[in-house]
C-alpha cells in the first residue's frame, strides 16, 4: 500500500485515499488497537499542503462513510478548538483589536501565552473526548495553527490523555522515518516540526 501513496497524500494519489482511508478505519483491526505490539494508537495522514482544501472535503466525505458504518468519530479541529478558548478566556476581542500592530514573533508569543499546548489545549481536547461517544479521534487544522501549535509537542502531550481510543491527525506535510535521525514531522515539507517517532503512517497500513 506504501507503494501507491509514498508514504504521503498527493494529486496524483489522492483518488486513492477515499478508499483507503474508509477501508481502514472502518476495520475491527484498526478499531480495535490490534498489531501496535504495545505502541500507542497515533496515525499520521501526511499530505502536499497545496491538497488543503481537497482534504478538507475528504475528511468530511469519510466521516460521513464512517457514521453511516456505524463508526463514531470526533474530529477536533485545532483552529477552531483555538478560537473558542480564545472567546472563552476573553483573549479573542483583544486579539483582533491588537493583531495588526504586532509583529509575528510577538504574535506567536501571546498565542503561545494564552494557548499552551500541555496546560490549555491538551486539557480542552480531553474534555471534549470526556463529553464524547467516539470509536476514532480525528485531528484537523494543523496547519492554521502553526507555529504556535507544534504537531511534535501537541502529540507528546496527548499520547498520555490519549490512548485508549485509535487517534488519526492530518498533517500538511511530511511524516519522514529515518534510521539514524528517528522519526520528523515536516509541517508544508519544509519546516521540520521535530522528533516524534510514535505515530504510524496510515497510508503504509494494509486495508
Amino acid at each position: 500500500m506504501s507503494g501507491k501513496f509514498n508514504s504521503v497524500l498527493t494529486k496524483a494519489n489522492l483518488s486513492d485515499a477515499y478508499t483507503h482511508l474508509t477501508d481502514v478505519l472502518s476495520s475491527d483491526p484498526f478499531i480495535k488497537m490490534e498489531g501496535l505490539n504495545g505502541d500507542i494508537p497515533f496515525h499520521i495522514c501526511p499530505f502536499e499542503p497545496s491538497l488543503q482544501s481537497e482534504i478538507n472535503v475528504l475528511v468530511k466525505q469519510v466521516k460521513n462513510y464512517l457514521r453511516d458504518a456505524q463508526v463514531k468519530v470526533l474530529e477536533v479541529n485545532l483552529y477552531d478548538l483555538v478560537i473558542d478558548i480564545s472567546k472563552k478566556e476573553g483573549d479573542w476581542e483583544w486579539l483582533l483589536d491588537n493583531e495588526t500592530t504586532m509583529s509575528k514573533d510577538e504574535l506567536k508569543e501571546e498565542l503561545q501565552g494564552i494557548i499552551d499546548t500541555k496546560t490549555i489545549l491538551i486539557p480542552a481536547i480531553v474534555q471534549k473526548m470526556a463529553e464524547s461517544v467516539f470509536d476514532i479521534l480525528m485531528i484537523t487544522g494543523v496547519g492554521e495553527v502553526f507555529p504556535y501549535i507544534r504537531s511534535s509537542s501537541l502529540l507528546e502531550n496527548l499520547q498520555i490523555k490519549a490512548k485508549d481510543k485509535p487517534m488519526l491527525l492530518f498533517f500538511p506535510g511530511k511524516y519522514k522515518h529515518s534510521l539514524e535521525k528517528g522519526s520528523s514531522l515536516i509541517l508544508f515539507g519544509t519546516l521540520e516540526d521535530d522528533k516524534y517517532y510514535r505515530a504510524f503512517n496510515i497510508l503504509d497500513r494494509a486495508s
